[in-house]
C-alpha cells in the first residue's frame, strides 16, 4: 500500500508545449493542383467541343462520371464555369493551343 501512495505522489515530467509563435504553416500547393490523366483527357475533349454525353460515350464512362471529373477539375483550378476552366488551363499550359 505504501508503494501505491508513493507512486501517486511522484510527478511525471512533461515536455513544454511549443509556442504558437514558432509554428510555421505548411507550404501551400501550387495552383492548380495537378490533374489526373483522366481529367486531362476529359479537359482536352471539352476543349475539342464535345458535350458530356459525347465524352462519356467516347471514353465508355457514364455522364455522371464525366460531370464528376469536370467538377473536380473546376474545384482544383478554383473556377466556377467551363469558360474559366478552359481559360485557366490555357494560361497554365495545361492545354496547348494549336
Amino acid at each position: 500500500m505504501a508503494r501505491i501512495a508513493r507512486a501517486a505522489k511522484t510527478k511525471t515530467k512533461t515536455k513544454p508545449k511549443p509556442s504558437l509563435a514558432n509554428l510555421v504553416p505548411p507550404p501551400r500547393k501550387k495552383r492548380p493542383e495537378s490533374l489526373t490523366s483522366r481529367e486531362q483527357e476529359i479537359l482536352e475533349l471539352i476543349w475539342a467541343g464535345f458535350k458530356n454525353k459525347e465524352i462519356g460515350q467516347r471514353l465508355k464512362i457514364s455522364v455522371k462520371t464525366v460531370e464528376a471529373h469536370r467538377a473536380n477539375m473546376m474545384k482544383k483550378m478554383r473556377v466556377s464555369n467551363t469558360a474559366q476552366l478552359l481559360k485557366t488551363a490555357i494560361q497554365d499550359g495545361t492545354i496547348k493551343i494549336r
